[in-house]
């Protein structure tokens, strides 16, 4: 009997034990989303914030695809959309800021720098072309939109 209530005993000690260390153990943090652009920015960030549309690119120097997306997306600078280019290398408080973790992308911001239209990775001319246009002018791009981008 005495062996029984010794056993007893060290089982509920045990059973304390590893609730004790169970509640100390950390868990892990949730899964964080990456490779996102923001859905909103601060235009006073990037050049001429009084235009009504900015074209914010996010690059590296060292980036080919990069320079690809650059000078598609310098096509469209007008007196309506600035296309302000933030490369990592130059600019790296503001790929900190709004936590940019892969490049290239583009963030078609309006006014207030709320995000019409976003894209990570290679893009087509015609793709931000027709972003621009469907920004400024609500139903000019054709029905089935852009291939792929984020919304």
């Amino acid at each position: 009997m005495t062996q029984l209530l010794v056993a007893l005993a060290v089982v509920v000690v045990a059973a304390a034990v590893a609730e004790v260390v169970r509640r100390r153990r950390r868990t892990d943090p949730p899964t964080q989303r990456r490779h996102q652009l923001p859905a909103q920015l601060d235009r006073a960030d990037f050049e001429r914030p009084e235009a009504p549309w900015l074209l914010a690119v996010f690059t590296s120097d060292t980036c080919s695809t990069c320079a690809d997306v650059v000078s598609k997306a310098r096509v469209l600078a007008s007196d309506d959309v600035v296309v302000s280019i933030a490369s990592y290398q130059q600019h790296r408080d503001v790929h900190d800021r709004y936590a940019i973790d892969a490049v290239p992308g583009v963030v078609l911001a309006d006014a207030e720098g709320i995000a019409r239209e976003t894209f990570l990775g290679p893009v087509t001319a015609t793709d931000l072309w027709a972003a621009v246009a469907e920004a400024r002018e609500p139903g000019s791009r054709p029905a089935g939109g852009c291939a792929e981008h984020q919304h």
